[in-house]
């Protein structure tokens, strides 16, 4: 299923005029890759990156503390709950274009301390990209991203 669904996001990228030097997984806790088995955003991001010939760097950002579930938090929680729990290899990433790679946004506070890491760690730039947007509430939908 990664390589399909990871289709979706090879014909986005394509429309990028982003620089990448290589694609990251957003990490699990070892706890959560046990439990599953996989990490489903390197399901996603390990095709986009052999697509585009880029390095697949999955080790290269490491969530260094566990974190509660995201769901039934409110935004603010979310933020607080992922703050500081992800570093990255200072001598696998500085000087790099980085993408990161996510399953499902709905904040964008995973992805945000996950980018927080990588640039404390030298990556010259963060990009990244999900395959869905979640809601918080279905009466309450998440504004628009900007088009450009």
């Amino acid at each position: 299923m990664g390589e399909a669904l990871a289709q979706h996001l090879i014909e986005l990228l394509q429309k990028q005029n982003w620089q990448v030097d290589a694609v990251i997984p957003v990490p699990l806790s070892r706890q959560r890759l046990r439990q599953r088995g996989y990490n489903q955003a390197g399901l996603l991001a390990f095709p986009l990156a052999i697509a585009f010939r880029l390095a697949y760097m999955p080790d290269a950002l490491r969530r260094v503390r566990d974190t509660a579930s995201q769901v039934g938090l409110n935004e603010r929680e979310r933020i607080q709950n992922v703050r500081d729990a992800f570093t990255a290899n200072l001598q696998r990433i500085q000087g790099k274009n980085i993408l990161i790679i996510d399953d499902v946004a709905t904040t964008g506070a995973t992805i945000g301390s996950c980018a927080s890491a990588l640039l404390a760690a030298g990556a010259r730039s963060v990009y990244a990209m999900t395959f869905a947007r979640a809601m918080l509430h279905h009466d309450n939908p998440l504004p628009s991203p900007p088009t450009n």
